[in-house]
């Protein structure tokens, strides 16, 4: 027997991923607020022993699409892509998800209701009787609360019962004279609503529209927002500081033992070097570097995307991106750059528009992305502290970023991508508390451990090399040394040295191995592991001036590999990519000699 296909539909931001993660065990990213699936995915799940194919689709509100993702989805069931199709609902707001779930009734009768939530939806003090809709609808309605995987297994088993039965008739919407199906799709729902939903507070309700007036308001939204991140990252810098230094001496203590044990063996010289001064060292200092920060930060913000309040910075900064004749969607993507400016890039086909989709695209390479927050956040500390004036620099860092991705949002759509900004619907989804324990493990395991190790698996061979162009020739300057002989004049010029410049040009495969890289171009015996990081670039003539010239073009330079491949995937045009790596690095040089200027003349 074939193995069935199950769509998983639905609007976006009722669970649809959590659902889907909970029955294939797969890790789809999943979080309070909407745009995070925009393609179809897929895994597979198994009922009763059968293994059956499980199809994630983009979150939609209506079969009539308005979007790119609504599309897909629209596509999916018109065309009876699947042989069954799972429908999430919003238990908390029934109302609201239940006329897409009509819409593909219309269409497909192999169809199973799941309403998804009804954990929170109990909280809420809201009661849905699934057995009332059953009745009226004529399909299977079950409750689930998808987090803690409650009613999963008799979904799938339901639905795949349907895909294994005869095909039953689509649902018969009845439709007034002059009706549009989405008219009545919305009439129904309300009717159904009425009778098969109880509780619904009002005051509950009215606090969490206050909540959402003081969050969104045009006097105290960004200001809040402004505030919160700077709590984040005062306990980032806060908390990182000792982890760090003890990391620091472990790996130093653990370096004389391991080139203790090579001589022991009669290891040569060059291998010692080799391993210790070159993989080791740049490795080590990598994890020592990025490993507490990231530990500290990444929960942290995560528990605010759990909490639902990334849309709400996207609707306060909907204004700003609108007066860029750019689209408002754009702040969600910069939201998504600030994990992985890769998926940001990707994220940026939730945005109709093909001119308004290339402006987020050329642009989303100034958000600082996981790879460049430990060794921004690092410097603030070595160079002005760990406290509130190092957590102020860093909200100002990010405000920075955003200001920057504005201005060239703003010089895109006025020169190569002229045009006017869209209309477009974002929802504000209802706040809802974290499971505090899951998202800590969730963020150490797939972001801190997950971007640790691609910046240790590019860094220790990244280390070998450098150590390999420091030391040949074996006579005479090597070629690391010329390398930053080169380029030092062009580096002092923009504030920077000839090892920093050589530092980025090397760190193209991932950003995280751009300062240990830096590091180990100060002399061609490396920087030995756990060496500590304000003492190694105070010798090199580091000040001030020259860190914040260093943050300023890690904010603005040409994306890493990873990033740059994406955009030539999504654009299909190298040219764009060029672009998209020249238009910030050349800002960047711009801001930096003011800086240089500016710190000469001040000092």
């Amino acid at each position: 027997m074939s193995r069935p296909v199950i769509g998983l539909c639905g609007n976006p931001n009722v669970g649809k991923s959590t659902f889907f993660n909970a029955a294939t065990g797969m890790k789809q990213h999943t979080g309070n607020w909407t745009g995070k699936t925009v393609g179809l995915q897929s895994g597979t799940a198994r009922v009763d022993g059968r293994a059956v194919t499980l199809v994630d689709v983009p979150g939609a509100y209506s079969l009539r699409p308005v979007s790119q993702e609504e599309q897909q989805a629209a596509a999916f069931v018109t065309e009876g892509a699947a042989d069954a199709y799972i429908v999430v609902c919003d238990g908390t707001s029934l109302n609201r998800s239940l006329p897409l779930a009509l819409q593909i009734m219309a269409r497909q009768g192999r169809v199973v209701i799941c309403v998804n939530l009804l954990d929170e939806a109990a909280r809420r003090g809201i009661r849905v009787d699934t057995e009332t809709l059953s009745r009226a609808l004529g399909v299977p309605v079950l409750g689930t609360a998808a987090r803690s995987k409650k009613g999963i297994d008799r979904v799938l088993r339901a639905a795949a019962e349907l895909a294994d039965g005869s095909a039953p008739a689509p649902f018969h919407l009845d439709r007034g004279p002059a009706e549009s199906e989405a008219e009545a799709c919305h009439r129904l729902a309300r009717a159904l609503c009425r009778e098969a939903v109880q509780g619904a507070e009002k005051g509950q309700l009215e606090r969490r529209h206050r909540l959402d007036v003081l969050l969104t308001g045009r006097l105290l939204g960004l200001p809040l927002m402004g505030l919160l991140l700077g709590l984040v990252f005062f306990l980032t810098l806060k908390g990182a500081n000792y982890p760090s230094a003890l990391l620091s001496r472990g790996f130093a203590f653990l370096e004389g033992w391991l080139r203790r044990g090579l001589q022991a063996l009669g290891a040569p010289a060059f291998l010692i070097g080799l391993l210790l001064d070159g993989v080791y060292g740049v490795t080590a200092t990598v994890v020592a570097v990025m490993l507490p920060p990231m530990a500290i930060f990444f929960p942290l913000f995560t528990l605010l995307e759990d909490l639902g309040y990334l849309p709400r910075v996207a609707f306060d900064l909907d204004r700003c991106f609108a007066g860029c004749h750019a689209c408002g969607k754009q702040a969600l993507t910069v939201c998504m750059g600030f994990g992985c400016n890769a998926v940001g890039v990707t994220g940026c086909r939730i945005i109709d528009s093909k001119r308004e989709r290339l402006i987020a695209i050329l642009t989303n390479g100034v958000t600082p992305c996981n790879g460049r927050f430990p060794a921004i956040l690092a410097l603030l500390t070595v160079f002005f502290g760990g406290g509130l004036l190092s957590a102020g620099l860093m909200v100002g860092v990010v405000a920075f970023s955003l200001l920057m991705t504005l201005l060239l949002s703003r010089l895109l759509s006025q020169t190569v991508l002229r045009g006017q900004p869209s209309a477009y619907t974002l929802e504000l989804p209802p706040f809802r508390m974290p499971q505090v324990g899951k998202v800590i493990l969730r963020s150490l395991l797939d972001r801190t451990l997950r971007v640790l190790l691609r910046a240790v698996t590019v860094a220790a061979p990244c280390g070998l090399v450098i150590y390999l162009l420091g030391h040949l020739p074996l006579t005479g300057p090597s070629l690391l040394s010329c390398l930053v002989r080169t380029l030092e004049p062009a580096g002092r010029f923009f504030g920077l040295d000839g090892a920093i410049l050589t530092g980025f040009l090397l760190g193209l495969p991932a950003n995280e191995i751009v300062l240990p890289l830096t590091l180990m171009g100060y002399g061609a015996a490396g920087l030995s592991a756990g060496e500590a990081l304000g003492p190694s670039l105070l010798s090199a003539g580091w000040t001030p001036v020259t860190a914040l010239c260093f943050i300023v073009f890690s904010l603005l330079h040409f994306p890493c590999s990873t990033t740059l491949l994406t955009i030539k995937k999504e654009t299909g045009s190298w040219g764009w990519c060029l672009l998209a790596a020249a238009l910030p690095t050349g800002f960047g040089l711009l801001f930096c000699l003011m800086l240089r200027l500016l710190g000469g003349a001040l000092l």
